[in-house]
């Protein structure tokens, strides 16, 4: 038995804001497939595509669907099919789904697939219970035919995040690329595993984990010339102190 999505309410968040300055570079380029009049044109759009939804931090080259391009360039399928065919796809799968809890999850995909940060935990709880019940496909499937999905990007725009910045703040969100591909929970799986035990070694500056083999007698002359030297250092200042005061000539 699955379960419904449960009941939200939203917050006022940046992309709530009505937009009424004139664009500039703080603002997100729309791609859109309604208007493609060159193969560069296209080319942009799947670009802008792939770093909305496995940011910029794993677009790699065996991350590209080939295939769903070429059907996009050619009209078979629209942007919000190809969005929910890199969704879908097992390099999705693999390095954004199994590293995460639903939680974590579920709060990449609205950031990817609606533009915006999830409005509070009651929102995220109520995502990860339909995909724990329904599964992916099917959670994907609600994002995509979500009213709010198609009245901001319908069937032919990439999704982006809405409204990072308003004039009027010092401050505005930040861009969801920086947030990590997996949290800190499977970090510490790694390291249980031992992945990260020989990069510690590797990045530990060499006097500290591999020192020189130095012989004792070299070791003791340089401390009795460290211990001679300190002691004349402190003659000479005693010296030319009482110089100073005339108790002695020098």
């Amino acid at each position: 038995m699955t379960i419904p999505l449960l009941d939200y309410s939203p917050k006022s968040q940046n992309h709530r804001v009505a937009a009424y300055e004139i664009p500039g570079d703080e603002q997100p380029r729309i791609y859109t497939g309604e208007k493609l009049f060159s193969p560069t044109d296209a080319n942009e759009l799947i670009w802008a595509a792939y770093r909305q939804i496995f940011n910029e931090q794993q677009i790699i080259s065996s991350n590209r669907q080939k295939a769903l391009e070429s059907q996009l360039k050619n009209r078979q399928i629209t942007v919000r099919d190809f969005i929910r065919a890199l969704l879908l796809s097992d390099c999705f799968r693999w390095r954004n789904y199994e590293p995460n809890n639903n939680y974590r999850f579920v709060q990449m995909c609205v950031q990817r697939v609606l533009g915006r940060d999830v409005y509070h935990e009651r929102e995220k709880i109520a995502w990860s219970m339909v995909l724990a019940s329904k599964g992916l496909q099917e959670f994907v499937d609600d994002l995509l035919n979500s009213d709010e999905y198609l009245t901001n990007f319908g069937y032919d725009t990439v999704p982006y995040q809405r409204r990072r910045i308003l004039p009027q703040r010092t401050l505005g969100e930040l861009p969801f690329a920086r947030m990590p591909r997996y949290g800190e929970e499977h970090r510490q799986k790694l390291e249980a595993m031992g992945y990260f035990a020989g990069m510690r070694d590797l990045l530990a500056p060499r006097w500290q984990w591999q020192k020189p083999p130095y012989p004792a007698g070299l070791i003791l002359a340089g401390k009795i010339i460290t211990f001679t030297g300190a002691g004349l250092l402190t003659l000479g200042v005693i010296a030319t102190a009482l110089a100073a005061w005339g108790i002695i000539s020098l």
